[in-house]
């Protein structure tokens, strides 16, 4: 993991760990797929990088899938919610600054226990600071 990978999947942690309506409708927030957890819960998954820079600035583009995982019919509020922190992560994170955020690709599957995943994958472009 790069510097930026590392620095990015802490900011998304903190950024999520933080949301109290976040925190209301799931049981918690992981940064990888949790040995054991109830759903809902929510995981930072697989990060893919790949150069983004400029002729006077090294960046990177990082492509990093969130998975909220659940039963029931918590989906679009706990969606909503990880749609609007992910909207606030433009900013300094670590020696890197994010300076483009999108949603690029979703993904909803029902598993046959009656549960349910959502699949985000966010690119975000960094600069170094």
């Amino acid at each position: 993991m790069t510097g930026v990978d590392g620095a990015l999947r802490a900011r998304v942690l903190d950024l999520l760990a933080r949301d109290a309506a976040l925190a209301g409708l799931v049981h918690g927030i992981f940064d990888g797929t949790p040995p054991r957890a109830s759903a809902p819960y929510v995981s930072i998954g697989a990060a893919e990088g790949r150069e983004w820079g400029t002729k006077d600035r090294a960046g990177r583009e990082i492509r990093l899938t969130l998975t909220l995982v659940g039963v029931g019919d918590a989906a679009a509020d706990a969606a909503a919610r990880i749609e609007a922190v992910v909207g606030a992560l433009r900013g300094a994170a670590g020696d890197w600054t994010v300076v483009a955020v999108r949603t690029i690709r979703t993904r909803f599957t029902f598993a046959r226990d009656g549960g349910w995943r959502h699949d985000m994958v966010v690119r975000c472009r960094c600069l170094a600071a």
